[in-house]
């Protein structure tokens, strides 16, 4: 029998604080190939190429650009279109077991950003001739609208390869969205790609639940939706409760999570961090005050859809990082949000230096950190 949310044990903001940190391997580094760490991360966000190799810099152990490189290259890793209808990094195998899961997702982006454009069309026609391109050969976005285009004459071409982006899961081929690459991707179905190489069992939104539990709890039903882009939360947390530990949030919420996760204690350390720009770890709650307080909201997230590099002292965002260039010296720009103590920019400072180190793409670069 579930206990009542009085005899529940409350997590406090820093216990949620910790338990998503440990999880984001953000407490300390952890020893792991790049296809193990993404599985355990559910994924990387991957809207832009760099993002992803700094992510897993912050998080694995001696990781070098050319793993997640030869990870890509391999077809070990894929990019593409999958939680939110936005680029991901998957595993392979979880690729294929979660894309048919976020249909609607991607069925809703289309109908947001391209309903008017596609009134009228004949969609299953548009999907099947855009099938048969990419059956001949790869094609870029552009390529698609453009060969559509020329049946479908007077559509906006960028409605038309949306309607393919939508409704056919699309690897981004490497070298697109490998290190600074920023080509335009050529695309190819997800099962074209990986061939029969991998397997996999169809994931269900149980599964789902899980897996999200796993990288990013404890957390309420509101933050599964706000990761995936899903409904219907509500149905799966019941059928699973009896296998979930629930909690109680400081303002009453109700949070679920893996029986034997961990969460550690509200005290324990954490040390310096420079998150990547983009992280999932600002874009996976509906609630992201367990590492970023709303006063400090607007200057991560910008008015133009930038996510920016964040620095986390104490666990918690406490200013953002860039990387500027000029002439010979590269410079990791620091803003801080809060005062910050010696010690505090001492780390900070040496993990900078040990970003640039692993960003570096010239020997004859001076390496450089400002903090106003």
């Amino acid at each position: 029998m579930a206990l009542p949310r009085a005899a529940r044990e409350v997590l406090s903001l820093r216990a949620l604080n910790r338990a998503t940190l440990a999880r984001q391997m953000l407490l300390a580094r952890r020893r792991l190939t790049v296809t193990q760490a993404v599985e355990r991360l559910a994924g990387l966000q991957a809207q832009a190429p760099n993002p992803p190799y700094i992510g897993l810099w912050s998080r694995l152990e001696g990781f070098r650009r050319e793993q997640l490189t030869e990870a890509l290259q391999k077809r070990r890793i894929v990019r593409m279109s999958t939680m939110r209808a936005t680029l991901h990094l998957m595993t392979a195998s979880d690729a294929l077991a979660w894309r048919p899961l976020l249909e609607p997702v991607h069925q809703r982006g289309l109908l947001g950003n391209h309903k008017k454009a596609l009134d009228g069309i004949d969609r299953a026609a548009v999907v099947e001739a855009g099938r048969a391109l990419l059956a001949e050969r790869p094609h870029t976005g552009a390529e698609l609208g453009q060969a559509l285009g020329v049946r479908w004459k007077g559509r906006e071409t960028v409605s038309l390869a949306g309607l393919i982006r939508n409704n056919v899961p699309l690897v981004h081929l490497p070298p697109a969205g490998t290190w600074n690459s920023h080509q335009s991707a050529l695309l190819q179905p997800l099962g074209d790609w990986l061939g029969e190489a991998v397997d996999a069992t169809p994931a269900t939104q149980d599964d789902l639940l899980l897996r999200y539990l796993a990288a990013f709890g404890p957390a309420t039903l509101a933050d599964a939706g706000a990761w995936s882009g899903l409904t219907g939360w509500k149905a799966v947390a019941e059928r699973l409760r009896p296998q979930l530990r629930v909690f109680t949030g400081e303002d009453g919420q109700e949070l679920f999570d893996l029986p034997r996760a961990p969460r550690p204690d509200a005290d324990t350390p954490a040390p310096p961090r420079l998150v990547a720009e983009w992280d999932n770890l600002l874009l996976s709650h509906a609630d992201r005050s367990r590492v970023l307080s709303e006063a400090h909201r607007a200057r991560v997230f910008t008015v133009n859809g930038i996510v920016r590099g964040t620095v986390l002292l104490d666990g918690f965002v406490a200013g953002v990082w860039k990387i500027e260039r000029a002439k010979n010296t590269v410079t990791v720009v620091l803003e801080s949000f809060t005062r910050w103590s010696k010690a505090d920019r001492i780390g900070v400072e040496k993990e900078a230096l040990d970003l640039l180190a692993f960003a570096s793409d010239g020997e004859g670069e001076r390496h450089a950190v400002h903090l106003p």
